[in-house]
């Protein structure tokens, strides 16, 4: 309290003489600080940092606190949707890199509330001064996952609503060019925009434990680009959804012709037309079924981003204008002079400098929920059952049967459950069948090499009557017959008698 008082000067309580303070260190600009005219002259006096702490109750702080630890279970569910994507076989996490990149820039986003959180960062250089990002590190690193990390989640969003509407509008699959493209513009483009961000804005306490851009140049250089290409992608998925439902109900039209009970036959053109209104339908639906997941999270996270940025930028003017105009502020910093700084008193005075409470606080949960989001959408029951099977496979004994032949006779794997499993092995011999076919005796089979899989090939004698290959009809064997062995008759004639007289039979 002392050096409080020390700083004051001959400012009225709770303001503080800005010209006790250096001016180099912590972030000059967010400074709240008002000229007024006192016996000395005009001089200009500020209120003591942090400046929120004026304006809004008590446990303001610890609401958004809240939110940041909100944001913990946010990425834990991320992180288990990239953990299933990474372990478990892609039939059942149906993992794609724009899923994978995307979930990525949620959870660098998510970083941003997630740092303070260990790290307890003062918001304060001096008693008037706030921190940035070249006085406190936790500020600048909170701040840089927090703006890569917007940037890449909504890159990546126009990225997958540009694929789909290839996919679904003009029949185009992106290929391997596609995928280098959107790697580097996906990573590319919100790294370029953090440098830029940084260099000509930069990022300082504003409110709560999280560092946020500047108000300077801000709209210029971040806000109005990212909200430039996060309405591009609305207006993308909106045009596919668009066409999706002009091909239903084109499909809807040419079902209900096709089946109207007229006497004149469909021509030919109208048949095509049939046919194609109903293949891009099929197709369409086919698409949709597979993609409903990622259309569903890319409008929620746009929203998300959309609406954070509406009333981020909404606030920062509203102060930033009370600032510049005294004139606004001035009943509310009357009554903390008169009120000795009490606060309390004068909160319903400072309800029209600064957004509701509430609405400050659905921005930060609804922003913090986009983890949870992710793993509604890009979770599958699938994934769950694959999980149960493979801590089944790795923390269950294997009750399968192993012959004790197979490690008798040899170790060799190949030979598993095989009765001749080595050319040294010794086998009993089999008893002997009790009939054999001729054919036995011309068939042989060499020995199992070691090493090989198969033995050598083996000696087969085709049979003589096997029809399993055109063969040519065995040529006419001559052969000597004797008509009166069968009593036939023969093609000579009857033999003569002693008297020259036939035979009678």
């Amino acid at each position: 309290m002392e050096n409080i008082t020390a700083f004051r000067g001959v400012c009225p309580a709770p303001f503080l003489q800005e010209s006790k303070f250096p001016d180099a260190g912590g972030f000059i600009p967010g400074r709240f600080c008002a000229p007024v005219p006192t016996l000395q002259g005009t001089i200009s006096c500020c209120l003591s940092c942090p400046h929120t702490d004026w304006v809004y109750p008590d446990h303001f702080l610890g609401l958004t606190r809240i939110a940041n630890w909100l944001n913990v279970g946010g990425i834990l569910c991320a992180a288990a949707v990239l953990i299933s994507f990474l372990v478990l076989p892609v039939e059942k996490t149906h993992r794609h890199y724009l899923s994978v990149c995307l979930i990525l820039g949620v959870a660098m986003m998510q970083m941003g509330f997630i740092i303070p959180l260990g790290a307890a960062p003062p918001q304060c250089y001096n008693a008037i001064t706030p921190n940035d990002m070249f006085t406190n590190m936790t500020c600048a690193f909170s701040g840089a996952f927090l703006l890569a990390g917007g940037w890449a989640a909504i890159v990546w969003i126009f990225i997958r609503t540009l694929s789909l509407h290839l996919q679904i509008c003009w029949e185009v699959v992106p290929g391997r060019k596609f995928f280098y493209g959107a790697l580097l513009a996906g990573w590319g483009i919100p790294f370029m925009m953090l440098a830029i961000s940084l260099s000509t804005t930069g990022v300082s306490f504003r409110f709560g434990d999280t560092c946020h851009i500047n108000h300077d140049k801000a709209l210029a250089v971040f806000w109005g680009p990212l909200l430039a290409v996060a309405g591009a992608a609305m207006v993308l998925q909106f045009g596919t959804l668009g066409y999706c439902i002009q091909v239903y109900l084109r499909a809807l039209m040419t079902d209900s012709a096709t089946t109207d009970n007229s006497s004149t036959l469909p021509s030919y053109n109208g048949s095509v037309r049939t046919v194609s209104a109903r293949q891009a339908y099929r197709r369409v639906r086919r698409v949709i079924e597979l993609q409903w997941r990622g259309i569903l999270v890319v409008i929620v996270i746009v929203a998300d981003v959309v609406f954070f940025a509406v009333i981020f930028v909404s606030m920062d003017n509203t102060t930033q204008a009370a600032v510049s105009d005294l004139r606004r502020a001035e009943p509310w910093l009357l009554c903390l002079v008169s009120s000795g700084g009490d606060k309390n008193k004068c909160l319903p005075k400072a309800s029209g400098l600064v957004f509701k409470e509430s609405t400050v606080m659905a921005v930060l949960i609804v922003l913090s929920m986009n983890g949870l989001w992710i793993f509604i959408f890009f979770g599958r029951w699938s994934m769950v059952t694959a999980w149960v099977e493979f801590y089944r496979k790795r923390f269950t004994r294997s009750r399968e049967f192993v012959s004790v032949d197979a490690r008798r006779y040899s170790n060799d794997p190949r030979t598993y459950e095989m009765l001749i499993a080595s050319p040294q092995a010794t086998l009993t011999k089999s008893p002997d069948p009790l009939l054999a076919s001729p054919a036995d005796s011309s068939v042989t089979f060499s020995p199992i090499i070691k090493g090989e899989y198969y033995g050598a090939e083996a000696r087969y004698a085709s049979p003589t009557l096997s029809f399993s290959s055109p063969r040519p009809p065995p040529l006419a064997v001559a052969r000597e017959w004797d008509p009166r062995s069968t009593h036939a008759r023969g093609d000579h004639p009857p033999a003569l008698g002693s008297d020259g007289v036939h035979d009678k039979i």
